[in-house]
């Protein structure tokens, strides 16, 4: 597994959907907002990681398909950022913003969902991998239920034969707001704990049947992750994660 991200050429795969005049001011303010708020916080977090026995040896490695929680998208662009990753997100207003400020922050945004454009998404995602690239999902947007896990890692590693490689960020003092997912924005010079599972390994060709099983495990590995890291981070800080 290479361990640095291949050359690949500019992004022509990530179309935009057409906002109203007001809906494209609010998309500059916010997108502005939210990279700044990440280029001010990522350099004050002070970071452990923790891998499961049979996880990666690096924690980016190429290529891989990433999961995890819709609430951890901040933290791990504080973490992730200038990887390359295509990460999934909503053809939304909401999916736009988030697309905007990873772009920004060094990530590609392959715009589709659950709901809208996720066949064309997931194709695209296909092919990226297919020139070496990694790919993440926030495998419980765009709109939850939260901590549910959908299927399109494992759709995505049966037919790639790429590891699905799941992780949680568990953060010591974060603004969590009252949205569906809970987001969570972590406090400038926060602790914060990135777990990693053991890579999943879905085989190409296997039944509708054994999807369903590949689905529990990684809803199981996710929903593990989040336990023991926060946990974790509990027992290491003192403090409620």
């Amino acid at each position: 597994m290479a361990s640095s991200p291949p050359t690949i050429a500019p992004d022509t795969l990530s179309g935009e959907r057409k906002f109203t005049w007001s809906q494209r001011l609010a998309l500059f303010f916010i997108s502005r907002i939210g990279y700044f708020a990440i280029r001010l916080i990522a350099p004050t977090l002070r970071w452990n990681i923790e891998v499961e026995d049979g996880g990666p040896p690096n924690p980016l490695f190429y290529p891989a398909i990433y999961a995890f929680w819709h609430r951890c998208v901040f933290a791990c662009a504080c973490r992730f950022g200038n990887s390359g990753i295509a990460v999934m997100t909503s053809s939304s207003f909401d999916g736009e913003y988030i697309a905007r400020i990873i772009e920004r922050c060094g990530f590609r945004a392959v715009r589709g969902s659950s709901s809208r454009g996720g066949v064309r998404a997931l194709l695209k995602m296909h092919k990226l991998i297919e020139d070496g690239q990694s790919v993440a999902f926030t495998i419980d947007g765009p709109r939850g239920p939260r901590y549910v896990a959908k299927p399109g890692p494992v759709l995505l590693a049966r037919n790639t034969g790429v590891p699905i490689c799941c992780l949680h960020v568990a953060v010591e003092k974060a603004w969590v707001f009252n949205s569906w997912d809970r987001f969570m924005l972590p406090k400038p010079f926060s602790r914060a704990l990135l777990r990693i599972g053991r890579t999943l390994s879905v085989p190409q060709g296997c039944s509708s049947k054994e999807l369903e099983r590949h689905l529990g495990e990684m809803q199981a590995t996710l929903d593990r992750l989040r336990e023991t890291a926060e946990k974790n981070l509990l027992h290491q800080t003192g403090s409620n994660a």
